[in-house]
């Protein structure tokens, strides 16, 4: 049986002709109620809110298709067009970010969130499978920065890709832009596909959470906040992706963890919207440069707070074939206790391999928890730090199994010792290169442990 194919035209969906909501949601409607299809966006700009994807349906921007979010965050909340009664308690489950309504009735057009406008989003899919959204040349999904004094942080408004509780997704080939929260936000989801996105501006690039068999390739993330975000997954990959962040370029957590053959550079093309006065974040537009901050401050930092149960031991992460650039720090794993949002399960192990990281600033963190200490792995690795940062420290460790640095090479760093402990533990150093080798490579640290949160 062929697949339908419908236009968002074809129901009576017009570029700049103000909200097109409820035409685009009757293309995806049609298409899944008839058993699934394709519903296509034309060249040109429509202007909407927030729109449900279903089941077996496939949203396709066609060259030089935008979607251009609302700048009102009221226009994102969906509406039950067919049925208004309450739904049956089978149709409800409570999380983390509200309590969630779904169903795969095609007489509910969207999830309701009540109490929870933060899982607003121009795209929403909760309960779905077999879904995708691929673009394009030209292809974009415009957050327009929508302002939102009642959502995160009294600014933050819709994200522009929100899904709860889904299977077998493929997001390929469009740009999301000015997302005015994460530009994809990805909840206990399966089964994920990505591939060939941009994102620029806005906050986190993509962000996972309790999600499994992951893959990420060919992306480009120019974003505000962390490129690739989350915690609680499981098998994920990142690979050939460009990750230009003023945040982290990894803020995560999971197990089986491959990020191979990235570039990860700072300073970022784009400013970090905290720092920007009220009225620059109701404008919407983007303020030069100058006066904002827009330094990157990790390379990998760990994540894992407590607002979802983290079911498999955090660890197995590699990050492989990669080059580093002008990241403050190359690793912030801090369990010391003044960071929550990485109280949860401690980090095991991370492994760096073939790895070429230049502009370091700052020692990197490895403060693991005393009852599963941290293994720490370099090998392979070409190292240096910014000028003005010779005398730091490569690491700051505390609570750790084991230290490897094998055929390390550390330059631009002379007059302090390589390695600092706050504790007793295993280091295995051979094959090190660097400018002073009478600098000593491991030393007992006199002060208290002091690690800034970022």
């Amino acid at each position: 049986m062929s697949k339908k194919i419908v236009s968002i035209a074809d129901f009576g969906a017009e570029p700049f002709a103000g909200l097109q909501t409820e035409k685009i949601q009757n293309a995806v409607d049609s298409c899944f109620r008839d058993g699934g299809g394709e519903v296509r966006v034309p060249e040109g700009v429509f202007l909407t809110g927030g729109i449900r994807l279903r089941s077996n349906v496939t949203l396709h921007l066609m060259k030089n298709a935008v979607l251009r979010g609302s700048r009102n965050p009221e226009d994102y909340f969906g509406y039950l067009a067919d049925k208004v009664e309450p739904l049956p308690p089978e149709m409800i489950t409570d999380s983390p970010w509200g309590r969630v309504e779904f169903d795969q009735s095609p007489d509910y057009r969207f999830m309701r969130v009540p109490g929870s406008r933060w899982n607003n989003a121009l795209i929403r899919a909760v309960n779905a499978e077999n879904v995708a959204i691929i673009g394009e040349e030209g292809a974009t999904l415009d957050g327009a920065d929508c302002y939102d004094e009642q959502g995160e942080e009294h600014y933050r408004g819709p994200h522009c890709i929100n899904m709860h509780h889904c299977r077998n997704i493929v997001l390929e080939g469009y740009a999301v832009k000015n997302s005015a929260n994460w530009a994809h936000a990805l909840f206990n989801c399966e089964n994920i596909a990505a591939r060939n996105l941009s994102a620029h501006a806005g906050h986190d690039g993509i962000h996972l959470t309790g999600c499994s068999n992951v893959k990420i390739t060919d992306c480009e993330f120019y974003t505000g906040d962390d490129c690739v975000a989350g915690f609680a997954n499981l098998n994920v990959l990142v690979g050939n992706c460009v990750l230009n962040s003023a945040c982290s370029a990894l803020r995560f957590g999971g197990t089986n963890v491959l990020i191979e053959k990235c570039r990860m550079y700072g300073p970022c093309r784009h400013l970090f919207r905290g720092s920007l006065t009220v009225e620059e974040k109701k404008n919407g537009a983007e303020p030069a440069l100058a006066g904002h901050r827009n330094n990157m401050l990790s390379a990998f930092t760990y994540y894992a707070d407590y607002s979802v149960p983290i079911e498999y031991p955090p660890g197995n992460i590699v990050i492989a074939d990669c080059r580093i650039e002008n990241a403050d720090r190359l690793l912030h794993f801090n369990y010391s206790g003044n960071e929550p949002w990485q109280q949860n399960r401690p980090l095991q192990s991370i492994r760096f391999e073939r790895v070429t990281a230049t502009g370091i600033a700052m020692p990197l963190v490895a403060y693991g928890d005393e009852k599963n200490p941290v293994a720490v792995e370099f090998r392979d690795a070409r190292l240096s730090f910014r000028d003005g940062c010779e005398q730091v420290s490569l690491m700051h460790v505390c609570n750790y199994g084991r230290i490897t640095l094998d055929r390390v090479a550390v330059a631009n760093r002379r007059g302090t010792p390589l390695i600092k402990t706050w504790s007793d533990g295993k280091i295995e150093i051979e094959n090190l290169e660097c400018d002073d080798p009478a600098d000593p490579a491991v030393a007992r640290a006199a002060e208290e442990f002091q690690c800034k949160a970022i």
